[in-house]
């Protein structure tokens, strides 16, 4: 079952991702986030009601906030580290927000197998060569680095946060809506503090405006619900089995983002990456039969 929740995490997460930078190239990032996930709250409180979800309130619904306020902001540093450094390095380099729920469940007794400490290090190296890091070319700017790094931290407490905001599934339904609020509230402040700034909240005139965010709505709701879905299947997986196992499977969503590229915008996956796909995919093995 664990094996089965992650890799479902990595598949949705690599979608969602996917789908972000297609909406991204039009629509200023913050009003993605923030859009997205105003669509996603109103979804997740029509399931908290439904399911009577409010009554699983308590204090671990505290990780469920800090994962809201640490999400945004892991978010935006990725957003502005891509705008300093190469891609394939920010990427990858991304990716290394597993270290912390892996050192998380680690510290709390997880012992994983032989096979499976070898899975691990063999899909964290497919999961970084997928990103097709740049070894070659100008020098990556500091701050770029500094920023990546931040984000790659975010992204792994988030995991390691939403992974204990629950111990059922009425409670993991009302930790992600918690979760989201944060998250609309943080996003929207940082797009407010934006646009008084001079940012843009909307895309130019001439390339359609808020028309154009209100025929993206269908795309935005996808990305923002299968970014919630993915969000509680890692939870699931986490809850029921190794969160080392767990983190390393979800965490193969760069190579699910690289595919989709390949299958629907046409893109050529660089020798690198087809080899990064293969390792990720031998790993998974090793961590799924260990």
């Amino acid at each position: 079952m664990t094996a089965l929740f992650a890799l479902a995490t990595s598949l949705l997460w690599g979608l969602a991702d996917f789908g972000g930078g297609l909406l991204t190239r039009r629509i200023p990032a913050l009003t993605v986030v923030v859009v997205s996930q105003s669509i996603a709250v109103v979804v997740l409180g029509a399931i908290v009601v439904a399911t009577g979800a409010f009554a699983e309130a308590g204090p671990q619904l505290w990780y469920a906030v800090a994962a809201g306020v640490v999400g945004p902001v892991a978010m935006l540093s990725f957003y502005k580290a891509l705008a300093l450094g190469p891609m394939g390095v920010v990427s990858p380099l991304g990716s290394l927000g597993v270290v912390v729920p892996v050192s998380v469940g680690l510290l709390l007794g997880d012992r994983p197998g032989l096979l499976q400490f070898a899975g691990i290090g063999v899909a964290v190296a497919g999961v970084l060569l997928a990103g097709g890091p740049e070894l070659r070319g100008a020098p990556v700017q500091r701050q770029a680095i500094l920023l990546t790094l931040l984000a790659a931290f975010g992204f792994g407490s988030v995991m390691a946060l939403i992974a204990e905001a629950s111990t059922n599934l009425t409670g993991l339904f009302l930790a992600l809506f918690v979760q989201r609020v944060t998250n609309i509230a943080v996003g929207g402040g940082a797009l407010y503090v934006s646009a008084r700034r001079g940012g843009r909240a909307l895309p130019a005139a001439e390339d359609g405006g808020a028309r154009l965010v209100l025929r993206s709505l269908p795309a935005l709701g996808f990305v923002g619900l299968a970014d919630v879905a993915a969000n509680g299947t890692y939870a699931i997986a986490a809850q029921h089995g190794p969160v080392t196992v767990a983190a390393v499977l979800a965490s193969l969503y760069p190579v699910v983002t690289a595919l989709a590229a390949r299958g629907v915008l046409k893109e050529r996956l660089r020798a690198v990456q087809s080899a990064g796909a293969g390792l990720a995919l031998i790993g998974t093995v090793l961590l799924a039969s260990g």
